[in-house]
């Protein structure tokens, strides 16, 4: 028997699978399945033929697996989730749940990296059997590279002259541990903002080692195709890249500019929102901080 290992409550939960709509015959989704608390939630709705199949590439989250019959885990990423629900037969779905955070779970365990808390190898792969980590993005991009990633990712208006301290660092000695690399940053984390600008350094280098941007992108296209007619999508963001890119996708069907119009003025754009913004009560980040800054939409297949 596998044991569960200790993830924290899940964001939006109620909010979130509300938003699929759930017909308890249908197929539906959990790209992000971490602790599997969406999951049971949406197992918990589902009648007996109900389907779910459920994503993830953190081998750690597979020792959450929910031992029921409609239930499948996909040990892969969401970036190929047309691919491998082929493989298993599926080519329409009924909804899509996403959660783009990173779980408390892995921000918990010192050794991934993740968290500004401990001090680590510089790791941060949510998939641990990919080649490039936040030593490889500390240590060996460029000095141009290494500055757009803390400032498109970070949003930090330090970037340029971070990235060049980093360089003149690592050329004395390979940054190898978070600690080291606090220390190299030290001048630009004062005493009552640090936390808030390692979180940025922190999430800009996690965002580039886990590709996450283009995993996104690569994610939603495929999306349209997958649902059924009225089939829905609940995505929750953290990262306001994240957020802008879901909604321009529901909103235009693409992720820059706006489709092409017929003579009359209108476009066809393959979904529509459901509802507006939803974001966490107050109640609800006190009870949980990591749901500060979850931005929920919802959208079906028109």
């Amino acid at each position: 028997m596998m044991m569960t290992m200790e993830y924290h409550n899940s964001v939006l939960l109620k909010e979130t699978v509300d938003g699929l709509n759930i017909k308890p015959d249908g197929v539906y989704v959990d790209v992000t399945f971490g602790g599997g608390g969406h999951s049971k939630e949406i197992l918990r709705r589902l009648g007996n033929e109900g389907k779910l199949f459920a994503f993830d590439q953190d081998a750690d989250a597979l020792n959450n697996t929910i031992d029921d019959s409609r239930f499948t885990l996909i040990h892969e990423n969401f970036r190929y989730i047309k691919r491998f629900l082929r493989f298993h037969g599926v080519k329409k779905v009924d909804g899509v749940l996403a959660d783009f955070g990173v779980s408390s779970h892995q921000f918990d365990v010192a050794e991934r990296g993740f968290s500004t808390r401990f001090d680590a190898d510089l790791d941060m792969r949510m998939n641990q059997q990919n080649d490039l980590s936040a030593f490889h993005v500390i240590n060996e991009y460029e000095e141009e590279q290494l500055k757009q990633v803390l400032l498109q990712y970070g949003e930090l208006r330090a970037a340029p002259a971070m990235a060049r301290l980093i360089v003149e660092q690592r050329d004395v000695n390979p940054i190898v541990t978070s600690e080291q690399l606090k220390t190299v940053l030290k001048k630009f984390l004062p005493p009552r903002h640090a936390n808030k600008v390692l979180a940025q350094i922190y999430q800009a280098i996690r965002i580039e080692v886990n590709q996450e941007i283009e995993v996104l992108k690569e994610f939603l296209l495929q999306t349209p195709e997958l649902l059924d007619d009225g089939g829905r999508l609940s995505f929750i963001s953290y990262h306001s890249l994240e957020d802008r890119l879901v909604k321009r996708f529901i909103r235009n069907g693409m992720f820059e500019g706006e489709p092409e119009r017929d003579m009359y003025g209108n476009f066809e754009v393959p979904l529509k929102k459901v509802n507006g913004l939803i974001v966490p009560t107050a109640e609800e980040i006190k009870i949980n901080n990591r749901a500060r800054s979850a931005k929920l939409r919802i959208a079906e297949k028109v």
